[in-house]
Parts: C-alpha cells; sequence; structure tokens
C-alpha cells in the first residue's frame, strides 16, 4: 500500500509542478464525462440538467425548446433528477421573482436559493445562458477553490490539492449539475479570505455557501469553534454574521410557506439505516442470484461504505491536538452519512456519493496541520472511486428513456 500511495503521490506532485499539465488533465477527465454523457442524449447540453417529462410539463414555459426531457422506466412518471430543481428555480429569479416551480416539495429545497441565484445571473439573457450558467460556476468556482486552497497549503504539502480539483465526488455532482460542488468550493473560498482576514468576502461567500447547501455549516461551525478558543473577537463575530442572511432568508420561507420548516431535514436523519438496508441488499441479490448487470450496480456504493468507515476512523488518529477543527469537519460529514437513510440516499449512488465532497479539503487541510493522521486508506479509496467512476461513466452507463422536447 505504501508503495502505491507513494507513486500515486509523486504523479500528483509533478502535476502540481506543471499547472498547464495537471489543467489539460482536468480538461480531459471533465471533457470526457461531458462529452460521452452528451453523445447518448443527442449531443444535448440539456441532458445533464435532467429534466423529468413530469415536472418539464408542470414548468412548460420555462423549460428550454429542444431539451431532452427523461421519459423514466415502466411505472415511472419521468421525474428526472435534481438539477431540474435549480434550474426552475433560477428561471424565477432571472424573472425577477420568488415564485416556487410547480410540483417540487419546498419544504427542504426552497432554502437552497444559492445556486440558483448564480445561475439567473446568466439567465437574464434566456433560458439556454441557464443552462450554460449550470456548466459555468461548476467549473469556474471548482478551479478558483483550487488554486486559493493550494496558496494556503504548505510547499510540502500543497500537491494534495491535485486530488482536491480531480476528486470524484466534484466530478459527479457536476455530472448531474448540482449544488455539493458548488458549495465546497464557495466555503474553500471563503476560509480563504478569512485566513487573508478579508471578512467581509468571508461573510459573503460563506453565507452563500451555507444557501446552497446546508453542510456549508459543518465547516464554519468547527471554524467558528476554533475562533473562540482562541479569543479572536473579529474572527467570531464574522463567523457568526455568516447566519444573518440564511436567517432572514429562512424567516421569509416562513412566512411565504405556511408549511415549511426548518425542522424538515431531520425527517432524513436515520442513524445507520441506509448503510444496513444497503447491505441487506447486497446479500439478498446474491441470495436471489441477481444478474451480473443488477450485481454490479448494487455494489457500486460498496466502496462508499469502505470510505465512511475509513474516515469515521482517521479522525482518531494522529496528534488530536492539531487541526482538530478539520477532524470535526469529517466527523460531521461521516455523521450525515451515517444518517442517511436508504430510500433517498443509499439506494442511489449519485445520492450518496455527492455526501463525501467536503471530506476531501477537509481532509487535505488536516493533512497539512498533522501529517501523522492515518490518511493513505482513504486517499487511495478515493483514486478507486475516480477511476471507477471514470469507468461506468464511459463505459458501463446506458442511455435511458428520453425525448427531444416535451411537445411529442
Amino acid at each position: 500500500m505504501n508503495f502505491l500511495y507513494d507513486s500515486i503521490s509523486a504523479n500528483l506532485q509533478k502535476l502540481n509542478s506543471k499547472l498547464p499539465i495537471l489543467f489539460t488533465v482536468f480538461i480531459v477527465l471533465w471533457g470526457s464525462v461531458t462529452f460521452s454523457y452528451w453523445k447518448k442524449y443527442d449531443w444535448s447540453p440539456t441532458s445533464m440538467v435532467n429534466f423529468g417529462k413530469e415536472f418539464a410539463l408542470l414548468n412548460e414555459a420555462e423549460t428550454p425548446k429542444g431539451a431532452v426531457v427523461f421519459l423514466g422506466e415502466k411505472g415511472d412518471l419521468g421525474a428526472g433528477y435534481d438539477g431540474q430543481i435549480f434550474y426552475y428555480f433560477s428561471r424565477s429569479l432571472s424573472n425577477l421573482s420568488l415564485d416556487w416551480p410547480k410540483g417540487f416539495d419546498e419544504s427542504y429545497r426552497a432554502p437552497r436559493i444559492g445556486y440558483p441565484f448564480l445561475i439567473s445571473i446568466f439567465g437574464f439573457a434566456g433560458q439556454k445562458f441557464s443552462v450554460f450558467g449550470m456548466y459555468f460556476w461548476n467549473i469556474l468556482l471548482l478551479v478558483l477553490s483550487f488554486l486559493a486552497l493550494r496558496s494556503l497549503l504548505s510547499p510540502k504539502h500543497s500537491y494534495l490539492a491535485v486530488l482536491y480539483l480531480l476528486n470524484p465526488f466534484s466530478l459527479g455532482s457536476y455530472y448531474v449539475l448540482v449544488s455539493d460542488s458548488i458549495m465546497v468550493s464557495l466555503i474553500i473560498l471563503a476560509y480563504y479570505f478569512f485566513k487573508k482576514e478579508n471578512f467581509i468576502l468571508f461573510i459573503l461567500l460563506s453565507s452563500l455557501a451555507i444557501l446552497t447547501k446546508e453542510p456549508a455549516l459543518f465547516f464554519l461551525f468547527p471554524l467558528g469553534l476554533k475562533a473562540l478558543s482562541e479569543r479572536k473577537l473579529k474572527a467570531i463575530f464574522a463567523v457568526a454574521a455568516t447566519l444573518v442572511i440564511p436567517v432572514l432568508w429562512h424567516s421569509y420561507l416562513s412566512y411565504r410557506f405556511p408549511n415549511w420548516r426548518a425542522a424538515r431535514l431531520t425527517d432524513f436523519i436515520l442513524p445507520l439505516e441506509g448503510m444496513i438496508r444497503y447491505c441487506e441488499s447486497i446479500f439478498a441479490g446474491l441470495q436471489a442470484g441477481a444478474g451480473l448487470k443488477e450485481t454490479a450496480r448494487t455494489l457500486s456504493r460498496f466502496p462508499l461504505l469502505v470510505l465512511f468507515f475509513l474516515g469515521t476512523f482517521l479522525v482518531f488518529t494522529g496528534k488530536l491536538k492539531k487541526g482538530w477543527e478539520f477532524r470535526i469537519t469529517i466527523l460531521l460529514v461521516m455523521f450525515m452519512i451515517g444518517t442517511a437513510g436508504f430510500y433517498h440516499f443509499w439506494s442511489v449512488y449519485e445520492n450518496v456519493s455527492r455526501m463525501f465532497t467536503l471530506s476531501i479539503p477537509a481532509l487535505i487541510l488536516l493533512i497539512n496541520e498533522d501529517e501523522t493522521v492515518r490518511h493513505k486508506e482513504y486517499f487511495l479509496m478515493t483514486i478507486l472511486i475516480l477511476g471507477l467512476f471514470v469507468l461506468k461513466v464511459l463505459f458501463i452507463t446506458k442511455p435511458m428513456l428520453y425525448q427531444v422536447g416535451i411537445s411529442l
């Protein structure tokens, strides 16, 4: 294992020393994933938004003409995937309205206005520009946050930022144009300005990250504890101030949607239920003699289960007093994964894999503080997951039922 780790680390160091080559690898990797997806669906960039026919019909006026619309399978109304929610929400903002798109549950989606807000900046120019904005922000923010993270690391550990740029969970988030990578990129950029003591930009970016997805708090909360322990008053107030805009938005939502409640997210906290039922599904499939394709689909989530246990274990290794704020971040991420239910998360690879996204920069920052932390296993498993994900996307995933446009 040490030989493999050293070999991969050496290659990452080479890439880190030659940024043009690194960005070429990044473009090839993300480009290959993108074009392999488009190829399956008439080379249409709208395909990655994952419009479902059910919701496209409900929001027909804001569905791009000629968009790829998924029909679903037998007994499925063709609900698509989450990228469409951010798209339709952004269209409301581009139209200078806060009307919630039709058909979607606003109870835990509506608070996540950050990503739709960014998309809406392009959306003023039209629906196709909204789609462009979804690609633009995923790529731009990841690259900017990579450069920011790299600058924060010591020269000895700066190569670890390459893992952040190429990590499979940001790529998986981009693959379905959802908000996880956006949130993590924003929080890393915010942390960069925090370290530079530019607290205004820190507050704005952190607030936007929280409004993009709530796990941003998993990074900010320990950061606030660190500032409190060091009695840095400016830093304490800055971290506390990141809650002002989200609280105001949540207050508006409680007025706008009388049935809305912030505690709705707790309905998804089911300790170990998701992982236990996932393991049961593996044994049930093997006993039933499931086919090779179905077995492979089920086992695709198994490396994530291993990664969960590795992540939970590693925070208790090394010099515990060093980088403890990042240890807490990783623990909170693992708590989120460990309490994720089967139906909404562990039953679908994309849903559970994206939950690991924040763990990568948190681990990199922890290693920068304490290189004795036992991280090699997590590091190698992440590389393995990247390889498996690329193989799945390029050679295994088959096209879903779809049509072009919604008038057919």
